[in-house]
């Protein structure tokens, strides 16, 4: 809506090579996109989940794991506190936020690993969401076209409730479900 080019313009950006090649030249961009999508997900889903299935169960696991990944997020206290950016009470805030959103997440990825048996998913939702950010509801609600904008995130709520089931279906990938990979929990724990 902001972009003077409109969709158009946005679609051919997104397909522009010479943006891509940059990107991909950019140590932070492959950070935050890639090195931090993978090995973060290989980790705390690809790794952590299936070992704490068999003590905790699958709905336990989705939300046990999660606190693990939102505590990682932690260390940027230190980060903040060293750079002297902020005030501590503005940096535990900040940190405070982080970790709620990051659990979140992280409940939200382990949920696709399990229904899904995969950790591509996770990946992409992971680099997706470091791309976009947190929605800025405050922006929105004073932009000139504040009606379509919250239409739009009323619809994106909306479909994610709606699609979040069929879309993550163990049938469409593949019949071990991650749940069935690690051993009984009387034997594990």
């Amino acid at each position: 809506m902001d972009n003077p080019g409109g969709f158009t313009l946005e679609l051919h950006s997104a397909f522009d090579v010479q943006s891509w090649r940059s990107c991909v030249g950019d140590a932070v961009w492959l950070r935050d996109q890639v090195v931090a999508p993978v090995t973060e997900e290989l980790v705390f889903r690809g790794a952590m989940l299936p070992m704490l299935v068999p003590c905790a169960g699958p709905t336990g696991s989705i939300f046990t794991a999660p606190l693990f990944f939102g505590v990682a997020h932690l260390h940027h206290v230190i980060e903040q506190r060293r750079l002297h950016k902020e005030s501590m009470s503005v940096i535990l805030l900040v940190a405070g936020m982080q970790f709620l959103y990051t659990t979140v997440f992280g409940a939200f990825s382990a949920f696709i690993f399990m229904r899904t048996g995969h950790v591509v998913g996770p990946v992409v939702c992971h680099s997706f969401c470091n791309s976009q950010g947190l929605p800025d509801i405050g922006s929105a609600l004073q932009h000139p076209q504040r009606p379509a904008l919250l239409f739009s995130y009323l619809m994106g709520v909306l479909l994610f409730v709606v699609l979040l089931f069929p879309l993550t279906d163990p049938f469409f990938y593949g019949t071990i479900p991650v749940c069935r990979l690690a051993p009984d929990p009387e034997s594990a724990c």
